[in-house]
């Protein structure tokens, strides 16, 4: 015999089943055509700013446990100081330069880096580089990392580079740098 129609269960709209992969990319995806990101920081807008200055990951490989910490922290900081009523702009950005990159690139060519000009080598790193911007960004997007995706900042950037030149030389026309016998270079 079926008791399931003598009983009276309360009637939801909510799925039994989650259905997480299939909701969260819904999720996202209705946050991005809403532009939630740009409508939080209108709400807010003229008020007191919060900045947070996010240190970027290199670009060389996926994102890893480390790199999801530390985003979704930056993440909460930002959205609770949102929600106390600061204007909060956050700007991802990655490392494009150094060894970590140069090191990938090179195991990813193997012998055809001997045959590669200077030139050549970095403008191959620079490719390797800006494939990972590209997988870390959607990476981050999809754990609900709220930031200014379409303008991130990348230090391969020649007007990133340039304003890091310009800073530079202002440092040392101010005569706080100085060479000396250290094992590491040092600004005072």
């Amino acid at each position: 015999m079926d008791y399931s129609k003598t009983l009276n269960l309360p009637q939801t709209d909510f799925p039994m089943k989650a259905n997480l992969p299939v909701k969260e990319v819904e999720i996202l995806k209705k946050w991005e055509e809403n532009k939630i990101y740009s409508r939080i920081l209108e709400q807010n807008e003229g008020k007191p700013t919060f900045v947070l200055h996010d240190g970027p990951p290199y670009a060389n490989g996926n994102l890893h446990n480390g790199h999801i910490l530390n985003k979704t922290l930056k993440d909460f900081v930002v959205k609770f100081k949102n929600m106390t009523g600061k204007y909060t702009p956050l700007i991802p950005g990655w490392d494009c330069h150094g060894l970590p990159i140069e090191l990938k690139t090179a195991e990813k060519l193997g012998s055809k880096r001997k045959e590669m000009t200077k030139s050549q080598f970095l403008e191959e790193c620079k490719k390797f580089a800006m494939n990972w911007v590209n997988v870390q960004r959607e990476g981050f997007k999809r754990i609900g990392v709220l930031a200014d995706w379409d303008h991130p900042y990348v230090t391969l950037d020649p007007k990133y580079e340039g304003c890091i030149a310009h800073q530079f030389a202002k440092v040392a026309e101010s005569g706080a740098l100085f060479k000396a016998k250290k094992p590491v270079y040092w600004c005072t």
